[in-house]
């Protein structure tokens, strides 16, 4: 995908190795294909995680911008800090409102006006449709911090809304 254009690659020199992989201006034109798909994933795949199996938080960060949709008006910064288990470290995000759009980096950006961070399970439950943020500590501008976990939690239930 980075031969294709798709993504840029970021390697840092540290112990253990770390890469990032960045969207392109190429394929962020992808979004509201990889939106559907999220959408359709929640809708009918969320579940709780079986035994053994393993639930990465960042890739349904990074599908915010085609998940999330901004309250008008709302705008800021939120890093979402999902904490070091075992081996493995602390990964932190950012979730950006701006323009009605959200977008989601790992690297750099804006400075935080709002901070939401807990341990996987915590993150699993809150990004769930029960939306339960109950495991998750939330620091700076709460009305921000709660547009992020709602907008994830609104995403999870569109289906059970329209089934009703």
């Amino acid at each position: 995908m980075v031969a294709d254009g798709l993504l840029t690659r970021q390697r840092y020199r540290e112990v253990p190795p770390r890469v990032d992989y960045e969207l392109t201006e190429r394929s962020r034109e992808l979004m509201p294909v990889l939106a559907a798909l999220a959408r359709w994933g929640y809708d009918w795949t969320w579940s709780a995680p079986r035994a053994g199996e393993e639930v990465n938080i960042g890739a349904i960060f990074r599908l915010a911008p085609g998940l999330l949709e901004p309250p008008a008006g709302l705008e800021g910064a939120v890093e979402l800090v999902v904490e070091a288990a075992g081996d493995t470290p602390e990964r932190h995000y950012l979730l950006q409102f701006a323009g009605g759009r959200a977008e989601i980096s790992e690297v750099g950006g804006a400075e935080p006006s709002a901070a939401v961070s807990g341990p996987v399970a915590a993150w699993v439950r809150a990004l769930g449709p029960d939306g339960n943020a109950d495991g998750l500590a939330v620091s700076g501008r709460r009305a921000l911090a709660d547009a992020a976990l709602d907008g994830f939690a609104r995403a999870g239930t569109r289906r059970a809304a329209a089934a009703a």
